[in-house]
């Protein structure tokens, strides 16, 4: 099993969670987060890290997100890692509260 990020992580994009990773699996888009599941060691640290609880066990992930699963894995074939943590977006607080954001998730 690996973690996902799901759509909450949109236009937020706070990396408290690449901290705490012990084995670098998270990529950077431009707009947000993914988990490499082929790095992702199911350590559970990354979830607690996540203050707009975006990431989830890929056996919880909420129905009406599942499809962040193949998201995820999609994009960190093509996203670069992300090793440190860095501000967020000057706007991510006002982001964090807003639903449906999926299709302001660039590429």
């Amino acid at each position: 099993m690996t973690y996902v990020v799901t759509e909450a992580c949109i236009k937020c994009k706070y990396t408290d969670c690449v901290d705490v990773c012990p084995v670098d699996c998270f990529r950077e888009g431009p707009n947000f987060l993914v988990i490499d599941p082929d790095e992702c060691i199911d350590c559970t640290l990354c979830v607690p890290e996540c203050p707009v609880e975006a990431i989830y066990a890929e056996d919880d992930v909420p129905e009406d997100q599942r499809d962040f699963i193949a998201l995820n894995a999609e994009l960190a074939k093509i996203w670069k890692p992300i090793i440190e943590k860095k501000d967020p977006p000057a706007d991510a607080d006002e982001w964090a509260k807003v639903k449906d954001k999926r299709n302001l998730l660039e590429r």
